[in-house]
């Protein structure tokens, strides 16, 4: 080895030294940084529950406001919902207009001949019009005048009927405000993760610039007969790894980035976000309140509660169909055989009126079938309120437990990037004094690199549990 190989190997330590002595990166600076988590950062038990508290003042960060606030305005799935809350509504008009009479105006014009040897027939051959005329053959028919029909509602089958419509719109305003709940909720998790995404890449890229510059430093050494092929093909290797690993975490960014564009019902276009210092970010606290307070509050079950309610309803009118119907109905108007007769009054005066009182009595099979379909679905709809409150009640459970896990895990995780960003450092002064191989080395500023990865991903998962446990409260359509 000639002095130039020499002074090679001294430039090349001193090389190692720096990028294993210097500072982690600027995401896992953060983690040595970070301020405390507040003890009371999670889950607070209070009569006062987070879902009474609107989405601006539980979710601060400008960027996701106004992603949330487009949401609001162009998702197609909200627009769907509220033309089902439309349709609820157009439905209490019509059974409104059920219980009240239906009046229409009616014009009408025929002509008749009947036969000379029918009743009819040897009436109007043997009477006058007046003294002298006869009655004209064919006999024409020219009329107009009003028609009202009304079924009175002595069962209240027609009001329970406009009751049910009514329950069931309800229940689409609160099934718009249980879709509310959840985009609000999915554009934010979609945030985060985003957030999270971000730092994941830039950790990525400055640990392939780590790999760049250590992958260089093998090379050197072997050509100075200190190193191996073995050494430099296990760091291109991990170079490759990490290389390939950036375009992971880049597709997954423009499908994360395109699934916040889907719900903000907008083609493909950048997100605008601030993903520095994503790590010091500390979720809202929330408070889980009473569980009165759920059923309160909770979309999703004031809908099921209101469906249950209609079915009820719907039973009360099934069975109202056994009973006897009262139908009215009533007729005032002009008629005669000859248009220009019509303006004679009060011949050509003309009304009617009618009762009938009519209930079934034989083959009732149809009758039958309906009110044991209605009772079906009214129980139905009872289970279905119960397992909506009970998947309700898990649900809260279920986040508040991860909110917890989570803190826990994150705090984990926090000492372990922290205890592997200082091992590398301590791998660095090893090699340089020709106490540790390169390997460890490299194994150390992987584990490190991997910690921070996971790190950045717990960050992302607390905010998760936060966000879904808001939504599962009831949170977030207000």
């Amino acid at each position: 080895m000639n002095k130039t190989d020499i002074k090679k190997i001294g430039v090349l330590l001193a090389v190692a030294g720096s990028i294993w002595g210097c500072k982690a990166p600027q995401a896992a600076s953060n983690v040595e940084n970070r301020p405390e988590v507040p003890q009371n950062f999670g889950v607070e038990t209070d009569t006062v529950t987070s879902a009474i508290v609107p989405w601006k003042q539980f979710f601060t960060d400008p960027n996701l406001v106004a992603l949330i606030e487009t949401a609001l305005k162009n998702n197609q799935e909200l627009m769907i919902t509220l033309q089902e809350i439309e349709i609820a509504k157009n439905e209490v008009m019509y059974k409104n207009g059920k219980l009240k009479p239906s009046v229409s105006a009616k014009l009408g014009a025929g002509v008749e001949k009947v036969g000379r040897y029918t009743s009819a027939g040897a009436g109007d051959a043997s009477t006058d019009i007046e003294p002298g005329k006869e009655m004209p053959e064919p006999l024409g028919d020219f009329s107009g005048g009003l028609v009202a029909n009304w079924e009175v509602d002595i069962w209240k089958k027609l009001r329970n009927s406009k009751e049910a419509a009514i329950k069931r719109y309800l229940g689409t305003v609160e099934g718009k405000n249980f879709v509310l709940s959840g985009l609000i909720a999915e554009v934010a998790d979609s945030y985060y993760e985003l957030l999270s995404l971000d730092n994941q890449l830039d950790l990525t890229l400055q640990y392939i610039e780590l790999q760049k510059h250590a992958l260089e430093v093998v090379k050197i050494q072997k050509q100075a007969a200190r190193g191996t092929e073995l050494a430099v093909k296990k760091f291109e290797a991990e170079l490759a790894k990490s290389q390939s690993l950036e375009f992971s975490i880049r597709q997954q960014i423009t499908e994360k980035e395109n699934r916040i564009n889907a719900l903000l019902g907008r083609y493909p276009e950048p997100v605008i976000r601030n993903k520095t210092a994503f790590l010091t970010l500390v979720p809202a606290a929330v408070q889980t309140g009473i569980p009165s307070q759920l059923l309160a509050n909770r979309p999703d079950i004031k809908q099921a509660e209101l469906e249950l309610e209609a079915a009820k309803l719907d039973v009360k009118v099934a069975r109202a169909e056994f009973y006897p119907s009262l139908d009215i109905s009533a007729a005032i108007g002009l008629q005669a055989f000859k248009p220009s007769y019509l303006v004679k009054m009060p011949e050509s005066i003309m009304y009617s009126l009618a009762g009938d009182l009519a209930a079934p009595l034989i083959n009732r099979s149809a009758i039958k079938a309906e009110f044991n379909t209605a009772n079906a679905r009214q129980i139905q709809a009872l289970y279905e309120y119960d397992q909506t409150v009970l998947s309700a009640y898990l649900d809260v459970v279920n986040q508040m437990a991860k909110i917890e896990n989570m803190q826990k895990v994150y705090g984990f995780k926090e000492k372990e990037a922290t205890t592997l960003t200082e091992s590398v450092g301590i791998a660095g002064e090893l090699f340089k004094s020709s106490r540790a191989d390169y390997l460890e080395v490299l194994m150390t500023q992987r584990d490190a690199m991997d910690a921070k990865l996971e790190l950045v991903e717990a960050k992302a998962h607390q905010f998760n549990a936060v966000v879904m446990l808001y939504k599962s409260l009831g949170g977030g359509w207000k």
